[in-house]
């Protein structure tokens, strides 16, 4: 199940350099909920123990850094809401913060939450093609979250952590149907789908900055 990311990825790939951007991002989507079923289901069948040739937590990194970082940062590059000649460093800056961040093995605080920002770049380039903001704006935030991949700030988890855990995933099945919306609306959402997918960005960004460090 775990390995079937990676296909999915490459799908994901192919139409994105079809500029097929619904169909790229429904892929990456279906990539995410098997990423948050897989280990859950891991740990129930003991998998790792009936298997111990195959790493899943080396395996999950890999897929991972696929769709969550190696495909939107091409799209994010060949997007268009990008200064053309900024385009392919800003993808180039993605993909290596994203894979210093997977190799970060303090990613994740004794609470659960991650410590710098978690290489959700599907996230980010979902929000890019959904709210199309001014080139410089979409640069400006490159640059920010970039930099925030090495701040000592938490970002939730959006299953792990327990003391948001209700709020955190009432804000995510909330996000689903905004996302599912906007997908229906072939990225170009109505303004309530636009306010939706702000509102509950706000919080899954902010909740970190409010939260105990540990």
């Amino acid at each position: 199940m775990t390995a079937s990311g990676a296909a999915l990825g490459l799908l994901a790939l192919l139409l994105a350099i079809d500029s097929a951007w619904e169909g790229m991002f429904v892929c990456l989507g279906v990539a995410a909920l098997v990423d948050g079923i897989d280990g859950p289901l891991a740990r129930l069948f003991r998998v790792g123990e009936l298997v111990p040739r195959w790493s899943g937590d080396t395996l999950d990194l890999v897929v991972d850094f696929i769709t969550y970082v190696f495909v939107p940062a091409y799209a994010i590059g060949a997007s268009g809401y990008l200064p053309d000649v900024l385009a392919l460093p800003a993808a180039c800056a993605i993909v290596v913060s994203g894979a210093l961040y997977f190799a970060d093995r303090n990613m994740k605080t004794s609470d659960n939450y991650f410590l710098g920002f978690p290489g959700v770049w599907n996230v980010v380039a979902f929000y890019v093609f959904a709210l199309a903001p001014n080139e410089w704006i979409t640069l400006f935030a490159i640059v920010a979250f970039v930099a925030l991949t090495f701040a000592p700030v938490k970002f939730v988890h959006p299953l792990r952590v327990r003391n948001v855990r209700l709020l955190t995933l009432a804000m995510l099945a909330a996000w689903g149907v905004f996302a599912f919306a906007a997908l229906v609306q072939t990225l170009e959402p109505d303004l309530w789908v636009r306010v939706g997918l702000i509102v509950t960005a706000i919080y899954f960004f902010g909740v970190g900055f409010v939260v105990r460090q540990k």
